[in-house]
C-alpha cells in the first residue's frame, strides 16, 4: 500500500472527512505472522499448588525418608571423591589433553555406578529409551527441555560426557573435584575471549575422532517450565558434527522438577523431592542428527531443525524466548511491572528489528513510565494520550490501533517495541524531522512559537480547541522551539513521528489532487535548518 493510500485511510476517519467510521481500523501495516504472540506467554514461571492432603503426606514421609536420603547422598559423594581425585591428580584445571589409560577407565566406571546409586537413593526411578550413540557416531549430546538441576541425571545415563560449566564451579569444594573428573569445558566470566575460546575448545574436542569424551549441552541455556522449547543457542551446533538429541520427561503429579521463578528455592525443591516415595523420569535418546552442507555453514539452521524435531517428539510448541527474556522479566519486576510484561521473544525481536539488549532495556524504562499507573502493566488509550500530552482524538486512536496488534484495546511491552521499530523509528529520520520543523515554522524565522505549534497540531489531530501548552513547555527551553530542541525531542520520543508523517501524507495527497499547474508552482518554503538551502531560496526570490 502506498504512503498516499495510507494517508487517505487515516483521512477517512478524521472529522470532516465526510466518509468512513472513526472506529474502523485501516490496514496500514501488514500483520506479519512472524510477529504473532508466542503460543506460550511465559515459559519461565511455574506456580505449584500443594493441597492439605499432599502436605500431610509430605510431612509424614519426610520424617522417615528425608534424613535417610540426605545421609545416603552425602555418603555417596564422599565415596566418589577419591575416584575423582585420582582421575584429576596432577592435571591442570583447564585440560589441554584428554585423560586416558587406566585412570579414565577405572574412575569412569566407578563414578557412573555411584551416579546411578545417588539418583536411586534420592528416589528417582529412571526409564531409558533408545540407544546411546558412540563418540564417533555423535560427538555431542543436546538435552532438552532443561528445567532443573536434577537434569544432571542425563549426564549419568549418557556415560558421564564432558559438560560446559563456569570455571567457578570447578573450584567448589567436593563438587568441584567431581566436576573436573568429567573433563569439563570451563567458561570464564572475566575473560573477554572466553566465548571464542569455548567455541574453539568445543570444535577441537568434537573433531578429535573419539580421543576426548562426548560433550553434553543444554542448548536452551536456562531453566524453563517445560511448556515449550525456547531458542537453542548455536554453540553445540557450530562444529557441524552429528548430534544426538536427548529428551527429558518427568511424569509426576507434584511438579518438583521445575526450578524457575515463583516456584521453590534449591533447598525447598530438594526437600520436596526427597520426601516423595519416588520421582519418575524418562530419558529418551533420539536418532542421531547429521547436519546437511547448508546446516554446517549455518549452525542456527541446524539448531532450529533439531529443536523442531525434539518439540514434535515432546508434543510441545517452540518459542523464540531466550535468557535475555529472563533478564527483561527481572527488570520489569524491578520497575513495579508484572514480571511477564518484560517478555518479548528477544531472539526474534532482536533479529528482525535489529535491536540489541541495551535498546530493548531502554524501551522497557520508557514503557514502565507510561504503564506504571495502569492496572496489569498494559497501556490503554488514556495512558497513551496522557504520555503524549495529547487528547484522545480519531488520529490518536488510529495511531494507538497500529500499536495494538492483537486488537485487545491495550498495548503490551512487546507491541510497544514492535510499534516503535516498525512504525515510528523508520519515520523519525533526519529528513522527516527537518520537514516537520519547517511545517511548524509557519513564519519561516527558524523558531516555532506556541501559536504555530498549536495551529499545526490542531490541524493534524482534527481537534480545533486543542491545548498544547504542556507539550510545548516540555520541548522548548524558552518562549520558542529551536531546531535542535525539536530534533532532540523527536529522537527521544519517536511516538510522535507517525503523527507528523500522517499530516505530511495528507498534505501530499491534497497537492496531488490539485490541477497540474498548481502542483508545479514553485515552493517558497525556506529552510532555516540548512543555511545553504536558505540562501539559495532567498536569492531565487530576489531574482523573481
Amino acid at each position: 500500500m502506498s504512503r498516499c493510500a495510507e494517508a487517505a485511510a487515516v483521512a477517512a476517519t478524521v472529522p470532516g472527512a465526510g466518509v468512513g467510521d472513526a472506529g474502523v481500523r485501516p490496514s496500514m501495516v501488514p500483520r506479519q505472522a512472524s510477529f504473532f504472540p508466542p503460543p506460550v506467554p511465559n515459559p519461565f514461571v511455574q506456580q505449584t499448588q500443594i493441597g492439605a492432603a499432599r502436605r500431610i503426606q509430605i510431612f509424614l514421609l519426610g520424617i522417615i525418608l528425608l534424613p535417610i536420603r540426605v545421609l545416603l547422598v552425602a555418603l555417596i559423594l564422599l565415596l566418589a571423591w577419591p575416584f575423582a581425585a585420582v582421575s584429576t591428580a596432577c592435571c591442570p584445571e583447564k585440560l589441554t589433553h584428554p585423560i586416558t589409560g587406566w585412570r579414565r577407565q577405572i574412575t569412569q566406571t566407578a563414578l557412573k555406578f555411584l551416579g546411578h546409586a545417588m539418583f536411586f537413593s534420592m528416589g528417582f526411578i529412571v526409564t531409558v529409551k533408545g540407544r546411546v550413540a558412540s563418540p564417533l557416531e555423535a560427538p555431542v549430546f543436546v538435552v532438552a527441555p532443561h528445567s532443573t538441576f536434577f537434569d544432571g541425571i542425563a549426564c549419568v545415563v549418557a556415560g558421564l560426557p564432558s559438560l560446559v560449566s563456569r570455571s567457578e564451579n570447578a573450584q567448589a569444594p567436593l563438587v568441584g573435584r567431581l566436576l573436573r573428573a568429567v573433563q569439563p569445558i570451563l567458561v570464564s566470566r572475566v575473560d573477554p575471549d572466553s566465548r571464542k575460546n569455548t567455541i574453539n575448545e568445543i570444535i577441537k574436542r568434537t573433531t578429535s575422532e573419539g580421543k576426548w569424551p562426548q560433550i553434553l549441552v543444554f542448548p536452551e541455556g536456562t531453566c524453563t517450565n517445560r511448556s515449550c522449547l525456547i531458542t537453542f543457542k548455536p554453540g553445540a551446533f557450530i562444529p557441524g558434527v552429528p548430534v544426538q538429541p536427548i529428551l527429558l520427561r518427568y511424569p509426576n503429579k507434584l511438579r518438583t522438577d521445575v526450578f524457575c521463578f515463583l516456584v521453590f528455592t534449591c533447598i525447598q525443591l530438594c526437600v520436596l523431592t526427597f520426601c516423595q516415595p519416588f520421582t519418575k523420569v524418562e530419558v529418551e535418546f533420539m536418532p542421531v542428527q547429521v547436519p546437511s552442507d547448508e546446516e554446517k555453514d549455518d549452525p542456527v539452521l541446524f539448531a532450529n531443525r533439531v529443536r523442531k524435531l525434539m518439540a514434535e517428539a515432546l508434543g510441545i510448541p517452540v518459542t523464540d524466548h531466550t535468557y535475555e527474556d529472563c533478564r527483561l522479566m527481572i527488570s520489569a519486576g524491578q520497575l513495579t511491572l508484572p514480571m511477564e510484561a518484560g517478555l518479548v521473544e528477544f531472539t526474534k525481536i532482536s533479529r528482525k528489528l535489529k535491536l540489541d539488549w541495551d535498546g530493548v532495556r531502554k524501551h522497557l524504562d520508557e514503557y514502565a513510565s507510561i504503564a506504571s499507573s495502569s492496572k496489569g502493566g498494559r497501556i490503554g488509550i488514556e495512558e497513551f494520550a496522557e504520555y503524549l500530552k495529547l487528547p484522545v482524538s480519531d488520529v490518536l486512536r488510529q495511531l494507538f490501533a497500529l500499536f495494538d496488534r492483537n486488537h485487545d484495546g491495550s498495548i503490551d511491552f512487546r507491541e510497544y517495541v514492535i510499534g516503535l521499530a516498525v512504525l515510528c523509528n523508520p519515520a523519525n529520520t533526519e529528513e522527516i524531522i527537518q520537514v516537520a520543523f519547517k511545517l511548524f515554522d509557519v513564519d519561516e524565522d527558524g523558531y516555532i512559537t506556541e501559536e504555530e505549534f498549536s495551529t499545526i497540531l490542531q490541524a493534524s489531530l482534527g481537534v480545533p480547541d486543542l491545548d498544547v501548552s504542556g507539550l510545548f513547555k516540555e520541548i522548548a527551553q524558552g518562549d520558542s522551539i529551536s531546531y535542535e530542541e525539536f530534533k532532540t525531542f523527536a529522537l527521544k520520543h519517536p511516538e510522535y513521528a507517525k503523527i507528523f508523517t500522517t499530516y505530511l501524507d495528507l498534505q501530499t495527497c491534497h497537492v496531488f489532487s490539485l490541477p497540474k499547474e498548481v502542483q508545479t508552482a514553485p515552493s517558497i518554503a525556506s529552510n532555516k535548518v540548512s543555511p545553504e538551502k536558505h540562501e539559495e531560496s532567498t536569492s531565487a526570490k530576489k531574482d523573481d
